[in-house]
């Protein structure tokens, strides 16, 4: 890259190595006229541009591609079930998802261990209960062991929509994903009382800040773990508002 930029700064039809402000008697005198006039360097400026931009052109793309997974500081986010986890999240959420934020879920539930069993006998990579898969099962019979890393992963996703296409009501996507998250995790009914009593205290149980704020209130649920359990998927999918492009330009050029 520094000897393309340094290439910018000889005259074409120089001799390669040799500036135009070397030495070479009548010859050095007509370059370092010809180097110096303002049109010159208006050219040369100009050529330097487009270079630039000719090189943002096939890097940024590049770098896009090796960026593809979240920075994050996580041990367990590895490229580990990746061909599951884009899979089904484009089979039962279409292409348009990022898979990443089911690949967030499951080191948020089980850290990716697929023989993980939770004190309420979840099992898994996404810790499903034997109930909640087995009606998995019904609508998915393709569905197998539930300890299979496949599996659990299709089955976890399968059942992330069922809660996401619930939260239909107007709201931004990334509180959709919270409503959606919070539910598998608390329950759908849980957080359905979450909005209604939200709702109650003159919030717009639209948002996920309306969730929050009454969660404390919320009878028979454990909120503090459903929060951090969301909190938790969030930060490992990066800051929402740096995504994108702008993120990229902003971390690499």
């Amino acid at each position: 890259m520094a000897r393309l930029f340094d290439s910018l700064r000889y005259r074409r039809g120089t001799e390669k190595g040799q500036p135009c402000s070397g030495p070479g008697g009548r010859q050095h005198l007509h370059r370092y006229w010809s180097c110096n006039r303002p049109g010159y360097r208006a050219g040369a400026e100009l050529r330097m541009r487009k270079t630039v931009l000719l090189i943002a052109a096939v890097v940024i793309p590049i770098m896009l591609e090796a960026a593809d997974i979240p920075e994050v500081t996580d041990r367990h986010w590895t490229r580990k079930y990746d061909q599951y986890f884009r899979k089904y999240s484009k089979r039962f959420f279409g292409p348009a998802i990022d898979w990443h934020w089911f690949k967030a879920q499951g080191i948020a539930e089980s850290g990716l261990r697929r023989n993980a069993h939770s004190w309420v006998n979840a099992k898994g990579i996404m810790q499903l209960m034997p109930r909640t898969f087995a009606e998995l099962k019904k609508k998915n019979p393709e569905l197998r062991n539930v300890l299979d890393p496949r599996w659990n992963i299709a089955a976890g996703i399968s059942y992330d929509s069922s809660m996401y296409k619930k939260w239909r009501e107007d709201r931004p996507f990334l509180d959709r994903m919270r409503f959606m998250l919070g539910s598998y995790n608390a329950g759908f009914r849980t957080i359905l009382r979450a909005q209604k009593l939200s709702r109650k205290y003159g919030f717009s149980g639209r948002d996920w800040e309306s969730i929050k704020s009454v969660a404390p209130k919320v009878s028979k649920w454990r909120e503090k773990e459903t929060l951090g359990y969301v909190r938790k998927i969030e930060k490992l999918m990066g800051d929402p508002k740096e995504s994108g492009l702008a993120a990229f330009v902003k971390k690499y050029w």
